[in-house]
């Protein structure tokens, strides 16, 4: 049995331990609070952009864009990987990693692929696995603005309106509640998700809802990059808030699993202090008979 001194060595240890992990899971605390206000703010505006996309492109009226047009043949694709900048997260950073190398591997099998990672634990897991990412990006914090991804977002549409790719999948968790977040891949090139997006058939009588000034080509030639730029952001924002999730209760679980150590070691300590005393007591005892006879 350790001594005494060694069990209160390491509980004092694990007590610092436990103030670290408390307070990181309170920073994460707050830093989910606003993410997920952005978050949320973000997924109204992104569903109702959307929606007006679809509505436009049911119409009934002879409107088309390039970036909801599908490639008739795939030559070039690009696979974007949102992790995160550190780790004490849990397995946020591995699923998404396993879930876009499990992407890469099919993609490879079809056409070129370019793989773009965001976040330096997700860099440094495909280099580990000797998969060199073409491009790398870690000014990404928890919280993005929407003027960073945007430079993001127009050097895809410039690659893809000049057919240099014929695909953008992101690999990204997505959030859904705060105690759901679902790692998934998304293409969000072209954009003819938007269908799926809106799965009632609105048809024809949808024409009357707008009026169109000047005409439905010039808005949809604003309004779908714009759809694009926001999707991509609001993916940006859903990795962002999902980290803050599951860092907060991994720090959670870590606090807790603390306090059970610390309630061991403290038991344990207690018993070996009393066997001690109890031993030096009869050591006393002993010599005194001794003495005595």
């Amino acid at each position: 049995m350790a001594s005494p001194r060694q069990l209160d060595k390491r509980r004092k240890a694990v007590r610092n331990i436990r103030k670290i992990t408390r307070t990181m899971e309170l920073i994460a605390t707050a830093r989910f609070k606003r993410a997920m206000d952005r978050a949320e703010a973000a997924t109204a505006y992104t569903n109702r952009i959307t929606a007006l996309v679809a509505d436009l492109a049911h119409s009934g009226l002879e409107v088309s864009h390039p970036l909801l047009e599908t490639r008739k043949e795939t030559r070039r694709m690009v696979l974007l990987v949102l992790t995160g900048n550190r780790g004490l997260c849990g397995g946020y950073n591995s699923s998404v990693q396993r879930l876009g190398q499990g992407r890469l591997n099919e993609l490879k099998r079809e056409a070129a692929v370019s793989l773009e990672v965001s976040g330096k634990r997700g860099i440094g897991s495909f280099r580990f696995r000797d998969i060199e990412p073409d491009e790398t990006y870690t000014h990404f914090e928890d919280r993005p603005t929407f003027d960073e991804v945007d430079l993001l977002a127009s050097r895809y549409l410039d690659l893809f309106s000049a057919g240099q790719i014929d695909r953008l999948d992101v690999a990204y968790t997505r959030f859904q509640s705060a105690s759901r977040q679902l790692p998934v891949v998304e293409t969000l090139l072209p954009l003819s998700g938007l269908e799926a997006a809106d799965s009632q058939d609105k048809g024809p009588a949808m024409a009357s809802r707008y009026e169109f000034l000047p005409s439905a080509e010039s808005i949809l030639e604003e309004i779908v990059p714009t759809s694009f730029k926001v999707k991509l952001f609001k993916c940006f924002l859903d990795a962002a808030v999902s980290e803050q999730i599951a860092r907060m209760v991994a720090m959670k679980r870590a606090t807790e699993n603390a306090d059970e150590m610390i309630r061991s070691l403290s038991m344990a300590y207690n018993r070996a202090r009393q066997s001690r005393i109890t031993g030096e007591l009869l050591e006393v005892i002993g010599g005194a008979e001794a003495l005595s006879t």
